[in-house]
């Protein structure tokens, strides 16, 4: 079995922010590049109602996903904290009963989802053979969704261990299943959004397997737990999820008003907003990994009482946002004429996608500063507050002024005024962090059990009301 240890509370912080964002992007990415990869195939089919159809359910896939996201973050930080406290059979148990309620409550979720559908993707503005497209596709996809809610767990304890590598080969062994597969099922059988569909729940399969196998061969597995255990660590675990499932499912309500006030300037508009969706997270994967990457390293030095190097990691979080933000808007830049190109896009389409890899891809640095300062709040006992960040971003942050916008501008009005309301929410969640660095809302693990006289101090904290005997 591996070494169980803490081990982000010694180095040099920026190498370990660096390293783990860019392994565990690499992961994301891949999964994203293959959705981008999709849209390619789709694209070449020449029949606009299918890019538009893979637009609209983009958006719902995105909501769910969301979930998992936030299941990932309360068990990712409850095995944390246990291994901070040195007590790897706790975190065995926090894992195996996460994982447990994920798949539940997971499999519940994706069934109503599935049963809402059609009223789901008439809400964003689908209508006629669009709309049909996009529920085809969506039944298909969605009950995997608990296949791909244990793929997310298991990344997540996985980095609970300092084990980027691992979460990040998942993902990957996971889109190159898809790769393989799409052009043999979308052209080679001629299945168009089915293929692409079923592709994309093998992918799902393949991801949940390759998290669970490094668990089990170099982490101690799972327990075999009792009803009671499992009723036990249900509140922990919804302390934590609720408000990270709300935090995360912020972000698909805002893209899907988004989809719905672009949807009223056509077609063409909404296939311009499903290119920039699929552009997003290939090329800000960094970003979008930066919340959960520093979750490990916020939550160990905590653990330690290291206050100094949780600041220290929190403002090296935010110098690596910033550089990222540069180096990407400059090659999108760069290639914003090669990227239109290759989705053939035309006109109003063409325009938001200059649109995307232009001044807007500068806005995401406040994204970013939002992901850095959500990894403090969620790690320091503050998870509400990255909610209120999160819905105030995408609600207040974004409804006015792409209506606003929208109605000077157009559709792309409707995308600035998205990308605008970021930066006044990214001054916040920037100031929220800095106050729960001040004044954490729970102890750290180390002032809760003595210290071993060579063991490294360890993650994320224990409130004493969560230790175990």
């Amino acid at each position: 079995m591996a070494e169980q240890q803490a081990k982000f509370v010694e180095g040099n912080l920026f190498r370990h922010v660096s390293v783990m964002a860019l392994t565990s992007s690499v992961g994301l990415m891949a999964v994203f590049v293959v959705d981008l990869i999709n849209m390619l195939y789709i694209a070449m089919l020449g029949q606009a109602e299918l890019a538009a159809a893979i637009g609209y359910a983009g958006a719902i896939l995105f909501f769910t996903t969301s979930f998992g996201i936030g299941m990932s973050i309360a068990v990712g930080a409850l095995v944390a904290r246990a291994l901070g406290a040195r007590d790897p059979a706790s975190a065995r148990a926090r894992a195996t009963t996460g994982l447990i309620l994920g798949f539940v409550f997971g499999s519940v979720f994706a069934a109503l989802v599935w049963l809402m559908l059609g009223p789901l993707v008439a809400l964003l503005g689908a209508t006629g053979r669009t709309a049909e497209l996009a529920v085809d596709f969506l039944a298909i996809v969605i009950p995997s969704q608990p296949l791909l809610m244990v793929g997310m767990i298991g990344g997540a304890i996985l980095r609970s261990h300092g084990d980027a590598r691992a979460a990040m080969m998942a993902t990957v062994w996971g889109a190159l299943a898809t790769a393989v597969l799409d052009p043999i099922l979308i052209f080679g059988f001629r299945m168009e959004l089915t293929g692409a569909a079923i592709g994309s729940v093998a992918a799902r399969v393949v991801i949940a397997a390759m998290a669970l196998r490094p668990i089990v061969k170099h982490y101690g597995g799972f327990d075999r737990p009792t009803p009671g255990q499992v009723v036990a660590d249900m509140g922990p675990i919804w302390a934590i999820a609720v408000p990270a499932i709300l935090t995360q499912v912020a972000t698909p309500v805002g893209q899907a008003f988004i989809t719905r006030a672009t949807s009223s300037y056509g077609e063409a508009a909404v296939a311009g907003m499903a290119i920039a969706g699929r552009l997003t997270p290939v090329a800000f994967g960094v970003i979008f990994a930066l919340s959960g990457a520093m979750g490990p390293i916020i939550g160990q030095n905590f653990g330690a009482g290291r206050m100094d190097r949780v600041r220290r990691a929190f403002l090296d979080g935010l110098i690596f946002t910033g550089l990222v933000i540069v180096a990407v808007s400059a090659l999108l830049f760069l290639l914003r004429a090669p990227i239109a190109d290759a989705f053939q896009a035309e006109g109003l389409t063409r325009d938001i996608v200059y649109l995307f890899c232009g001044p807007l891809a500068l806005l995401w640095f406040f994204n970013g500063v939002i992901f850095v300062g959500n990894a403090v709040c969620n790690n320091l006992g503050r998870p509400f507050w990255s909610t209120m960040v999160n819905w105030g971003r995408h609600t207040l942050g974004t409804i006015p002024l792409a209506l606003w916008l929208g109605g000077i501008w157009g559709a792309e009005g409707v995308l600035v005024g998205q990308a605008l309301g970021g930066v006044v929410f990214g001054l916040a969640a920037a100031w929220l962090a800095m106050r729960a660095i001040a004044a954490p809302a729970v102890a750290p693990a180390s002032s809760l059990r003595p210290a071993a006289p060579s063991a490294p101090e360890a993650e994320s904290i224990a409130s004493p009301g969560e230790r175990r005997a």
